[in-house]
């Protein structure tokens, strides 16, 4: 039999992802190859995500790649794919997720900062992180720092910012958290952050059974219920949406919010719901978000009154 062929972005961060399926698949005794991908979100390193105003910026390339059948199965950061799937790509699995926090790494000649005084300039690439931070320390500059995560290192390195913002897991995965860094758990992360998602085309069969059989079901329920919290409020990169559900029992835990780009307003919403209406729990939760203050900033990013 043919190996399975997956197809990933060719940062290191995500070769290391392709590289946890291509284990799994192992273990299954599929054989396999990693095929690279560069995508544009990669080729663009200077335009933010928010300005590029396309959804799936980092999923795109493999998404035609795999419906052109150049490849069997592709590989994401689950927080990079948009809530709707390209007509004839579903999902196939989801792995176990990692860290879903985010990081705040001082520069290297910093070994800590006082954040409550003094102007800092802290960077980051997500415009959620931005929003949350401005919130908390609204005296702060934000810059925005692209690329992928060694080149992101760098550019705080060779900079006269105080520190940059980074998902927790990433860094972990390939060995790169700064012993100079603070996880922040007061900032509400992305829907589907920490987790990683595996898709292939609707009619390949032998994929799906075979992914099926290393998918984790309660980061499924967790991750579900987050991107269809994001689907109901139509938002992506261009909004500073956050959501995490945690497992607790039978129940779900959830935790919702939406924030005009300054940090100047904040609409949230709390919700307990059984597992098994996980999918209700996030377009319920994004409903009363709506009721609550969160329509009136969304209405700032349409542009109506």
């Amino acid at each position: 039999m043919e190996p399975l062929r997956i197809g990933t972005r060719d940062s290191r961060l995500a070769l290391w992802q392709a590289e946890q399926v291509a284990a799994l698949l192992h273990s299954a005794a599929v054989l396999n190859d990693i095929v690279p991908v560069k995508s544009d979100g990669d080729i663009d390193l200077r335009t933010p995500l928010y300005e590029m105003g396309v959804q799936g910026i980092f999923t795109r390339s493999l998404d035609i790649a795999l419906l052109q059948g150049k490849i069997d199965i592709a590989v994401h950061s689950m927080k990079d794919v948009p809530t709707a799937l390209p007509d004839g790509i579903v999902q196939a699995a989801v792995l176990e997720r990692g860290n879903h926090k985010d990081l705040l790494v001082f520069h290297p000649a910093q070994e800590s900062i006082d954040l409550e005084n003094g102007i800092h300039t802290i960077a980051t690439s997500s415009i959620r992180r931005s929003a949350q931070w401005l919130y908390r320390f609204p005296h702060h500059t934000m810059v925005n720092l692209r690329g992928n995560v060694n080149t992101r290192m760098q550019k705080l390195s060779d900079s006269d910012w105080q520190g940059a913002i980074f998902a927790a897991a990433g860094l972990e995965r390939i060995g790169l958290k700064p012993s100079n860094s603070v996880e922040l758990d007061w900032m509400l992360s992305a829907p589907a952050q920490g987790a990683i998602m595996v898709v292939c085309r609707e009619n390949d069969q032998r994929a799906r059974e075979v992914c099926m059989t290393f998918n984790h079901q309660p980061t499924e329920i967790c991750t579900g219920a987050e991107r269809e919290f994001l689907r109901e409020l139509m938002g992506g990169c261009t909004m500073p949406i956050s959501a995490r559900a945690c497992l607790n029992g039978d129940n779900i835990e959830f935790h919702g919010s939406i924030l005009t780009v300054d940090g100047k307003k904040k609409a949230e919403v709390k919700k307990n719901r059984q597992a098994g209406d996980y999918a209700e729990l996030g377009k319920i939760a994004a409903k009363e978000l709506l009721q609550n203050g969160g329509m009136e900033i969304i209405k700032t990013f349409r542009n109506v009154g």
